[in-house]
């Protein structure tokens, strides 16, 4: 597999981690469009980190410095369907924790119906802290997730 990079994204790369979310499980089931999805990927409060193979963009984090109590949140998270199983997920999460260095704790939400993800994120340390049912839409919980973080040298493009 040829080497993943992880960058700082541009307003390019920020439309297409929209295009990404729109087409992607679960926003498509969350119902969200790809005019929300680029209102997300353009929020000020949101750093947005974008893994690229061979120059080509193939995931990205977007992620809140301070959204649980002060601690960083991962707000969404999402590979091409191309990478998806090759572990450029758990490259994405270990730069999202890395980011904010002094950071002691790190939040994510994963959707009932997305277990594929909730193992993902289980097998790098998260554990459910919480659920929020119904919270986005009816039938489906939001699972709150937390790892505690193990300080690490910060990874800066």
């Amino acid at each position: 597999m040829t080497e993943i990079q992880i960058e700082l994204a541009n307003d390019a790369d920020r439309e297409w981690c929209a295009r990404l979310m729109a087409a992607s499980e679960p926003w498509i089931t969350l119902g969200r469009n790809y005019e929300r999805c680029l209102a997300r990927c353009r929020a000020a409060e949101l750093t947005v980190l974008m893994a690229r193979r061979g120059g080509a963009a193939c995931g990205f984090v977007l992620l809140h410095p301070t959204g649980v109590a002060g601690s960083p949140y991962i707000a969404s998270i999402a590979t091409s369907e191309a990478v998806r199983g090759q572990g450029v997920g758990s490259l994405l999460l270990e730069a999202a924790e890395r980011w904010l260095p002094g950071a002691r704790h790190m939040f994510l939400c994963v959707s009932s119906f997305n277990t594929r993800a909730r193992q993902l994120y289980e097998r790098r340390g998260y554990t459910q802290v919480g659920e929020l049912p119904d919270y986005v839409i009816p039938g489906a919980s939001e699972i709150l997730m937390h790892k505690q973080l193990i300080h690490n040298p910060p990874v800066r493009a």
